[in-house]
């Protein structure tokens, strides 16, 4: 099995390269209100004009720009919802209407309210205030012509997406069916959530754990007994499906593999009717890291087996081979630590699921943000390190989070973001950096 790790650029790539080559899922009709990640499959259509009417977007006064100067009289109002049903609006009247209504037949413009005075029913404007004729109106499908698409094929469901298809009236949509996802965590050391300890295992694979003291008095114990010094929760795989599920697919957490090939194997025969395929740790070069040797046992093909990146550089991704049944998955060998993990799903696994699930906008999104502080040069490595992104309108600072490492979980969950540290450069509070959204 060669060894191929590639620059990130082109390990992005490849991944890339391999998402657009994908054919598009079959659809499914799904309720609007339980559409959200989901991927657009047909395009929404304007059924009618956006707005349907001249709507003003100002509580006041619908008026003709032209008689801003002079004194007018009040001849009725419109509330959001009403049409005018009375004679077109004449030279020096005005009508009282609110943000959403449809501005009468013979106005042109909409004096705000705050611009006002009213006296009885003459209505004085403030006479430093101009008035151009369509101010304060959005005109009759100036958002939207009918027949014209305002959502287009591939798009994912958020809330904004969502607004629009119900504005058009879709009470169900089109939606591409949600890609298969398998998600398999290795190790001896991992526990899973409510079970005992592995303690006895771990003996027999030639470890002495010690037992961790009780906590104090009054203190609250994770659920489940406490684990011994050489154990860890399984996060992995609940870290995953949580980004699986908000990538649009439909995750499936297996049972822990062991580090041994016969319960390697079982695992990865179950996983082998999925799309996708995500495996965390036993990737390095350990002697008990076995992911390849599996995979290569079963037919895989690997387009590149490390990617020259910190965190993350063990990643491995490829293809294994159809069944008579099911057509081979992708699949992605994860770093076991927990911040490599994550950061190799949001710049690789993530484009890819993308497109499994019909979604068009597949590459990860970089933002441009000014440091906070000085960063000396690292390792010669493209780095991606959990960061803080804040500011304001007028300045948007990114500063990174103080970590222990790949598996300081931690830290990870106190930035929102990963600041991109280019190879060989010493940064300066104020330089301009990339960072990776998530």
């Amino acid at each position: 099995m060669p060894n191929q790790v590639f620059p990130f650029a082109e390990a992005l790539a490849t991944v890339l390269t391999h998402a657009a080559s994908l054919p598009r899922p079959a659809t499914e009709q799904v309720p609007l209100d339980e559409a959200t990640n989901r991927i657009l499959a047909t395009p929404i259509v304007a059924p009618r004009d956006q707005p349907p009417f001249d709507r003003s977007t100002r509580d006041g006064f619908a008026i003709r720009a032209a008689d801003i100067a002079t004194p007018l009289k009040v001849i009725g109002q419109l509330r959001a919802g009403e049409t005018w049903q009375h004679p077109p609006l004449a030279a020096n009247q005005a009508i009282e209407i609110m943000t959403g209504a449809p501005v009468p037949t013979g106005a042109d413009a909409v004096i705000m309210v705050e611009h006002t005075s009213l006296t009885g029913d003459t209505l004085h404007i403030d006479p430093s205030r101009t008035l151009r004729s369509g101010d304060n109106i959005v005109p009759r499908g100036a958002e939207a012509r009918t027949g014209n698409t305002v959502l287009p094929t591939g798009r994912s469901l958020q809330a904004a997406e969502i607004a629009v298809a119900a504005s058009c009236g879709c009470s169900t949509i089109a939606v591409f069916q949600q890609p298969t996802v398998a998600i398999l965590a290795t190790g001896d050391e991992l526990v899973e959530l409510g079970s005992t300890p592995l303690a006895a295992a771990l003996k027999g694979r030639g470890f002495s754990p010690a037992i961790h003291t009780p906590p104090e008095e009054g203190a609250s114990a994770p659920e489940g007994t406490a684990l011994n010094e050489a154990e860890i929760y399984n996060s992995n795989s609940y870290a995953l499906a949580s980004l699986v599920r908000s990538t649009g697919g439909l995750p499936t957490r297996l049972p822990i593999a062991r580090d041994n090939r016969a319960d390697l194997d079982a695992r990865l025969a179950s996983a082998m009717d999925h799309d996708l395929l995500l495996l965390s740790g036993g990737v390095s070069m350990g002697k008990f890291d076995l992911v390849e040797e599996a995979l290569a046992a079963r037919g895989a093909e690997f387009f590149f087996t490390g990617a020259a990146i910190q965190p993350g550089k063990p990643i491995v991704f490829g293809k294994l081979p159809a069944t008579e049944t099911h057509e081979g998955p992708y699949f992605f060998g994860l770093p076991g630590n927990p911040v490599s993990t994550q950061v190799c799903f949001h710049l690789f696994v993530a484009p890819l699921l993308r497109a499994l699930a019909g979604g068009s906008h597949l590459a990860p999104t970089f933002v441009e943000a000014r440091l906070e502080h000085d960063i000396p040069s690292g390792p010669k490595v493209l780095r991606f390190l959990p960061a803080e992104l804040t500011g304001t309108h007028e300045s948007v600072t990114t500063r990174l989070v103080g970590w222990q490492g790949s598996g300081d979980l931690s830290a990870n969950a106190r930035g929102n973001c990963y600041c991109v540290l280019p190879i060989g450069q010493d940064l300066k509070a104020g330089d301009p950096v990339r960072v990776l959204l998530r």
